[in-house]
């Protein structure tokens, strides 16, 4: 029994050293509201790039579901009372690297820049997991599917 114990826990072992060094060589490439690190530079990372227009608590824009003067919709809100969390991660992670412009239909006006010059792709993965985190678990669950 001891020697069946050793063993499972030498396994345990050897998968987690792997999942970390895999985490750590092949870099951030989703976002992962459960990866403690990459949460934590998103959280830095946020308050430095997107929390000027969707507040710090992430609470948007008043008014964000009216249309401004100019056409342009407020920063929507990225918790759960937001829509965030109704698209997948790619959606996601376009929007943020190419902006509004980049990514929306034909016709729709956004403000939303691109960061993909300012940000590498890690680090966007890195916010959108400090945004992901912050969702409830049912919203998390729900914008789960999205991803299959």
């Amino acid at each position: 029994m001891k020697t069946l114990r050793h063993s499972l826990l030498s396994i345990t072992a050897v998968v987690t050293f792997a999942g970390v060094l895999a985490a750590c060589s092949d870099g951030l490439d989703r976002a992962d509201a459960t990866n403690s690190e990459a949460v934590a530079l998103g959280k830095t990372l946020y308050a430095e790039n997107c929390a000027e227009c969707h507040q710090a608590d992430l609470k948007g824009e008043p008014n964000w579901r009216e249309t401004k003067a100019d056409g342009t919709l407020p920063a929507p809100p990225h918790d759960d009372s937001g829509h965030t969390w109704h698209h997948d991660d790619q959606l996601l992670f376009k929007y943020t690297k190419l902006g509004g412009a980049g990514v929306a239909p034909p016709g729709f006006k956004s403000n939303m820049p691109g960061f993909g010059a300012k940000l590498t792709d890690e680090e966007i993965w890195a916010v959108l997991s400090f945004i992901k985190s912050r969702w409830s678990l049912q919203a998390q669950a729900r914008q789960a599917t999205l991803n299959k």
